[in-house]
């Protein structure tokens, strides 16, 4: 039988501390706070479904009347980490009216003179939304430090930029998880060779994959400064191990029913007469 947390505790477990932060201490197939096999992860997913749901519905329709609270979801990991599979799984047990998902691709030039968070303004959730963000602002201190796009004095203002950024969506109503999908280099291997091997992945594959997989300790080293330098209270990081599918699918969808538990939306009250209604459509 499997067990898993249902008390509201795995955010605090898998969020990252405060303070220097090594990656190599994470162990990326870990099942923090779940036991049981793969198939009792996948029906311990779906059986979040209802409830998760709910509490979305919920806080759409407080949306709908006048509220301000959101909540983003924020996923970044390397490639293949399964940011997608996330979005299939977990978001896939919501109502898609109440959900805005974005993925971020390369800025364009037109972006690129407005400045690093213009566009991620334009995709913030609104009012009762959930908002799902595949890549973020943080490609703006992952690939632009590892890749040289801006100089080292640009992208280390970012830091403390985005920690105001997100500061001021949390003051403004948004809830934001970030989570990080940790895998191990020797899984990405073996999944950028399963695409290799099924030609009915060969889409998913970039061969682009392979020389950002060269620059894998680069990488790691710049995913520890994010999770260090940007990791406060209005916006901490969770590191999410992701060598298995179904945990990661699993353990992010605990993460956001927890948050959605603790934001506790309530459903609006009329602002008509029942009553009153109810005798109406009576004589029609």
């Amino acid at each position: 039988m499997a067990k898993n947390r249902a008390d509201g505790k795995l955010l605090d477990a898998l969020r990252v501390p405060e303070g220097p932060v090594d990656l190599s201490a994470y162990d990326p197939r870990a099942t923090t706070g779940f036991e049981g096999t793969k198939d009792d992860g996948k029906v311990a997913l779906e059986a979040l479904g209802d409830e998760v749901s709910d509490w979305q519905e919920r806080l759409f329709a407080e949306g709908r009347k006048g509220g301000n609270r959101s909540v983003l979801l924020v996923l970044q990991g390397m490639d293949t980490s399964g940011k997608g599979g996330v979005i299939r799984h977990g978001a896939g047990l919501m109502d898609p009216q109440g959900l805005r998902i974005t993925s971020f691709k390369a800025p364009t030039p037109a972006e690129r003179r407005r400045g690093f968070l213009w566009r991620i303004r334009q995709a913030l959730p609104g009012p009762g939304m959930i908002g799902i963000f595949d890549r973020s602002h943080y490609e703006d201190v992952l690939i632009a430090r590892v890749r040289n796009f801006v100089a080292p004095p640009v992208w280390n203002r970012r830091y403390e930029q985005i920690n105001e950024f997100e500061a001021e969506l949390a003051d403004s109503g948004v809830t934001i998880l970030k989570c990080f999908l940790h895998i191990s280099e020797e899984q990405q291997k073996e999944r950028l060779a399963a695409r290799l091997d099924d030609p009915t992945k060969h889409w998913k594959y970039n061969p682009g994959d392979i020389d950002e997989r060269e620059l894998w300790p680069a990488y790691a080293e710049a995913y520890q400064a994010a999770l260090e330098k940007c990791n406060g209270p209005a916006a901490p990081w969770y590191v999410i191990p992701s060598d298995r599918k179904w945990y990661r699918n699993w353990a992010v969808t605990t993460l956001l029913l927890e948050t959605l538990r603790e934001l506790d939306p309530q459903w609006p009250k009329a602002d008509f007469d029942v009553e009153t209604e109810k005798a109406r459509l009576a004589t029609t």
